[in-house]
């Protein structure tokens, strides 16, 4: 067989080592301020070779995203209570979504309430955080998944740019105003 058998597997592992470098400018600044000379530099390449994995920013943006999406999904069902009834699972996984975007630098940057909402920009248009977001409620039973998601999606935003008081005050007012629209025999 010829050809280059590790050409999709370079492709893969340049295309994370830039967005880790741009993780790394993420953690310490907005995110919406970093652009794409400062990511080829931080990766230790060109423009013309970052712009050939990623035809320009709002790419690289989304592919990071998407990326830390899975990231935070990844193992939520296993890092909450499966004997728990859906209710409070539901709440419990949003606090640990909320928990691990605050807890990591560069995606708390995304929230920075000195810049323009790119990450709650990024997160309404995501198809991969939407369909995400749909299965953890599938998975809890929950029906009309697509409207539900949308709105969940919107109330994450919501905290992460206006956290509450703290965690406590948090978990109060998804129990008295989001349980309820959510999952109404939890009431």
């Amino acid at each position: 067989m010829a050809g280059d058998w590790l050409a999709e597997r370079r492709v893969e592992v340049a295309a994370d080592r830039i967005l880790d470098a741009a993780e790394k400018l993420f953690a310490t600044h907005d995110a919406a301020t970093v652009g794409m000379n400062e990511i080829a530099r931080a990766a230790g390449c060109s423009r013309a070779t970052l712009y050939r994995y990623f035809e320009n920013r709002d790419a690289l943006y989304t592919a990071y995203v998407h990326r830390e999406a899975y990231r935070v999904f990844s193992g939520l069902g296993e890092r909450l209570d499966a004997a728990a009834p859906s209710a409070v699972r539901l709440i419990d996984g949003i606090v640990e979504s909320l928990r691990l975007v605050r807890e990591s630098p560069a995606l708390s940057s995304w929230f920075a309430p000195s810049q323009r909402p790119i990450g709650g920009e990024m997160a309404e248009r995501s198809e991969v955080i939407r369909g995400l977001t749909e299965a953890y409620l599938r998975a809890l039973g929950m029906s009309d998944v697509e409207r539900l998601a949308r709105w969940l999606v919107r109330v994450l935003i919501s905290l992460l740019t206006f956290p509450g008081h703290d965690a406590g005050d948090e978990r109060a007012m998804l129990e008295e105003f989001v349980l309820p629209l959510m999952s109404p025999a939890a009431r």
